[in-house]
């Protein structure tokens, strides 16, 4: 199982994660695309990157905006699998 990361850990990687926020146990970003096509095809190439990590974000599509939320439920947080995951998103999203 993945080891959770402390409050500080969590803290100090947010500050190179800009978009993210921290909700309780998860983190959270909003990505406004400029269509709607766009952002599904974003939501597909975050799904091949979840599936080839086998960590599975939280996906709330509104039109072009899509909200991703990231937490290891198997460990009851937060844990570098989500901060690996939130970094692959915003390099996907570039």
């Amino acid at each position: 199982m993945a080891e959770l990361l402390s409050d500080g850990r969590i803290d100090a990687a947010l500050t190179g994660l800009p978009g993210w926020r921290r909700t309780g146990d998860s983190l959270a970003r909003t990505i406004e695309s400029p269509s709607f096509p766009e952002a599904i095809e974003l939501v597909r190439k975050v799904a091949e990157a979840a599936e080839a990590a086998n960590h599975h974000p939280d996906i709330d599509i509104r039109w072009r905006k899509v909200t991703y939320t990231l937490s290891t439920h198997s460990a009851g947080g937060l844990t570098q699998l989500d901060l690996d995951l939130a970094a692959r998103i915003d390099a996907l999203a570039r």
